[in-house]
């Protein structure tokens, strides 16, 4: 594998990666389990997928984890928004890791432990889900939870604004997430009005 610079992040933020594979973009038909992007070469790195543990980082710095289901329609229709945003402003971020998490449905149907018992550990019920975390002397910090799929204009109110709103909240500050998720009932009702406005 050539980059030596996405090994050494592997190794700050899991520890001796296991076997490394490469792949332009991640999705149904990839092997189960956790990926890095590479920003260097525009590769994700799928870095682990037997081991049972929890991805969990201890290594400072910032987490984008996507929480994907090869099954999903809604993360199908997530990856058109979610790698053109990582592949144009990931440069931006330095300090943040962009992962996927890829199981078949959730932790339930997964060949991969790791993935498997990360989706049980952040609690995601819901695909695709975006987590966020803030990682700093080796605990969590701060952390965001965005069910369902993101569209690029959301994406940047979430990503680029995470670390203000992280060490904001670091310092004591109240934050407040720059998407506020709605219940399923309000989102129906909504679209049932939308519906009716528009003689549907």
């Amino acid at each position: 594998m050539e980059g030596d610079g996405i090994t050494s992040v592997i190794e700050r933020i899991w520890g001796a990666p296991e076997l490394l594979s490469e792949y332009r973009e991640v999705g149904p038909g990839c092997p189960h389990g956790l990926y890095v992007y590479d920003r260097e070469r525009d590769v994700w790195v799928l870095f682990s997928t037997k081991s049972g543990d929890v991805f969990a980082p201890k290594a400072d710095g910032y987490y984008v984890i996507y929480f994907d289901n090869a099954r999903c329609p809604a993360c199908r229709k997530y990856d058109l928004h979610w790698f053109p945003y990582v592949r144009q402003n990931s440069a931006r971020f330095p300090d943040h890791h962009f992962i996927i998490a890829l199981c078949e449905w959730f932790a339930r149907e997964c060949k991969s432990a790791t993935a498997s018992n990360t989706f049980t550990y952040y609690a995601v019920h819901a695909s695709p889900t975006t987590v966020l975390l803030y990682v700093k002397n080796g605990r969590e910090v701060y952390r965001e939870t965005y069910d369902g799929y993101l569209k690029s204009d959301e994406l940047e109110k979430v990503v680029g604004g995470f670390r203000s709103r992280a060490e904001a909240y670091e310092k004591g500050m109240k934050v407040t997430k720059p998407i506020q998720e709605e219940s399923d009932v309000i989102k129906l009702l909504k679209q049932i009005l939308k519906g009716a406005k528009e003689g549907v």
